[in-house]
């Protein structure tokens, strides 16, 4: 019995996860159980693959990492970890997600998982059409939706607590398009034993930084490592942050800390995640 692949596509992230087959015992344990995890999207899930491009998308040097083990800065765009490493941690695959195109990757990477994600990268409609992965294997796809870019440090009005509500419109206009395309392929191709799921992020976050309180945030609106359009990737570099990224939910002035991203993606994975196992 061959295993499924199950892909977690978005204009952030696409996820593929292949359960275990017959032969490496899941059946009988109660259980469905992931066996690899592949990770496609930008700089919110790329763990490292972009260390060696010619490219100002790159998060390979202080302060990125601080609190990554080791303090080593690995080319995630945060002070930690990042959602694909969570996701594949809490599906008891592995603890951290390679990025494909590391300097040592080995075979078992390979067979329990990497990401393919890179910093700077975007939504194209026309990729699938020449690669839709779906007919070559990918039989568990989840998309991950935009979240609400209006929140981010970079995005809100100079002197503003507010969000930008035309930035977030649209990325709820996107998001509820994505929905409907989902639930069209489900109906469609059902009968193929394909699995598809919207993975909300935008109300997930936003949540988090309507009630920053109750989750223990002091900062939502500035980053930890500053707020403009700059405050990121190569422009940081070397820059001290703040001492507390804890009560910080955002790390730079695009991208949130490991401890919002650990609280956002422990939500979409109970909410989510068992329809696509």
């Amino acid at each position: 019995m061959p295993g499924h692949a199950l892909l977690l596509v978005s204009s952030m992230l696409l996820l593929v996860m292949a359960p275990l087959s017959c032969a490496d015992g899941a059946v009988g344990t109660g259980k469905s159980k992931i066996s690899a995890v592949f990770m496609f999207g930008d700089s919110i899930v790329d763990p490292g693959n972009n260390n060696n491009r010619l490219t100002e998308a790159r998060a390979n040097f202080p302060p990125y990492g601080q609190d990554f083990p080791g303090g080593k800065a690995t080319g995630r765009f945060s002070n930690g970890r990042v959602p694909g490493d969570m996701l594949a941690s809490k599906l008891g695959v592995k603890e951290f997600l390679p990025p494909y195109i590391g300097d040592d990757l080995e075979l078992s990477d390979l067979l329990t998982g990497v990401a393919f994600a890179s910093g700077g990268s975007g939504y194209d409609p026309l990729t699938s059409i020449p690669a839709e992965l779906n007919d070559i294997g990918a039989k568990r796809i989840g998309f991950f939706g935009i979240p609400p870019i209006g929140c981010c440090p970079s995005q809100r009005k100079h002197g503003s607590r507010e969000c930008d509500t035309l930035q977030n419109q649209a990325a709820e206009l996107f998001n509820s398009g994505i929905e409907k395309e989902i639930e069209r392929l489900n109906a469609e191709r059902n009968v193929h034993d394909s699995r598809f799921a919207y993975l909300d992020i935008y109300y997930n976050l936003l949540d988090l930084i309507q009630q920053h309180d109750f989750y223990g945030f002091q900062e939502v609106t500035e980053g930890c490592c500053g707020s403009n359009v700059l405050n990121a990737a190569i422009f940081i570099q070397y820059h001290p942050a703040c001492p507390n990224a804890y009560d910080y939910i955002f790390w730079d002035s695009f991208h949130c800390t490991e401890k919002a991203y650990n609280i956002v993606i422990d939500e979409i994975f109970h909410q989510n995640l068992h329809y696509l196992m």
